[in-house]
């Protein structure tokens, strides 16, 4: 088997790598990365180490592609993956669009020419904003919960939202972006028959995972808090209270060996939820008590000012994957909260390291 990673010195890029290469070592693993992200940088002697042969180029460059020979498939990890991206002042809105869309188009090229399989990693932030406010909500023990008495809109329930739930615009221009890409990889699919498969993934995390507030909370959560950083409860009525799910590349990693294994399989489902669910989620009030009781209590501000685009709960089903693909997710979130809290202990510099 002959993979090629993009984004392959990202968290979850490199996490996959190792991954595969270490559960089938004969398999012959590529990968590409323009090294962006600040610290994704320390993953390319660690890959080329197991056997990964690293490249340095652009997605959204198609000549970068080019020196790439055939391949049975192609692992999609590369995009800017904040919410904020495109309108934060940080990076222009045409930088997140030719990365996360544009890049994606060279993608689907490449296997189309190269008769490749596609794996998109896309994300629960494709779906609607509004609809996603409107879920009805309890507060208990710190933290958000569905409220079963109130009706609930379409695609959603106290076991999380399904892929059925809306995607109507507003999504965020990086929602967007997953969107228009998850459209486009299933078109080729149909129109030249390139195996497609679909993973929107809730939050991922485990050690090594770069943290930044924006993109793995998880991980940038601990590291503050270890280290005694200044850390924020934002909007909410900064109590903290809005929840996320966490998976473990592990378990993502259980559902792709599948994928890869079904190129020529037309009975299972193109696109599905992959994510904790609702035995692995967490408030930031409970992930601060959390880390309170193993580093020592460190106090966190409350900023009432809300941001656009965040939501007080976010909880995928991935009841379709468990019934198609038998998948389900095995980390427990206490056992990823300590695999992140040994690696941040070890990595003091941890996040000056990726600081964005």
């Amino acid at each position: 088997m002959k993979i090629l990673i993009t984004g392959v010195c990202g968290f979850v890029g490199s996490s996959l790598a190792r991954i595969i290469k270490t559960r089938q070592p004969d398999w012959i693993l590529s990968g590409i990365d323009n090294l962006s992200r600040p610290g994704s940088e320390t993953n390319v002697r660690p890959l080329a180490g197991m056997g990964v042969t690293f490249r340095h180029g652009d997605i959204r460059q198609s000549s970068d592609l080019e020196s790439f020979g055939e391949v049975d498939w192609l692992i999609d990890a590369a995009a800017n993956p904040s919410v904020l991206a495109g309108v934060d002042g940080k990076t222009s809105s045409r930088q997140l669009v030719d990365n996360n869309l544009g890049g994606t188009v060279n993608l689907l090229e490449f296997c189309r020419s190269r008769q490749a399989g596609f794996i998109l990693l896309s994300t629960s932030r494709v779906y609607s904003i509004p609809a996603l406010v409107s879920i009805p909500l309890k507060s208990s023990a710190k933290a958000f919960e569905f409220d079963t008495v109130a009706p609930a809109p379409r695609g959603c329930s106290g076991l999380g939202v399904t892929e059925s739930f809306s995607t109507q615009a507003p999504i965020s221009l990086y929602g967007a972006t997953k969107l228009a890409s998850e459209a486009l990889a299933l078109e080729y699919h149909h129109a030249f028959n390139v195996p497609v498969w679909i993973n929107r993934c809730g939050v991922l995390a485990g050690a090594g995972q770069f943290g930044h507030p924006a993109q793995g909370i998880f991980a940038y959560w601990l590291n503050a808090h270890k280290y005694r950083q200044p850390l924020k409860y934002i909007g909410f009525e900064g109590t903290g209270y809005q929840v996320r799910d966490v998976l473990h590349p592990e378990d993502l990693a259980e559902l792709l060996f599948q994928q890869l294994a079904a190129r020529n399989d037309k009975q299972k489902p193109r696109l599905v939820n992959v994510a904790g669910g609702t035995q692995n989620c967490m408030s930031l009030r409970q992930l601060t008590d959390w880390c309170d009781e193993r580093f020592g209590v460190h106090p966190v501000q409350a900023d009432l000012q809300p941001r656009p685009f965040d939501i007080p709960w976010m909880v995928l089903n991935s009841q379709l994957a468990a019934k198609e693909w038998g998948w389900q997710p095995k980390r427990s979130l206490i056992s990823i909260l300590e695999e992140i809290a040994r690696h941040a202990e070890a990595n003091p510099g941890w996040l000056e390291l990726s600081k964005v």
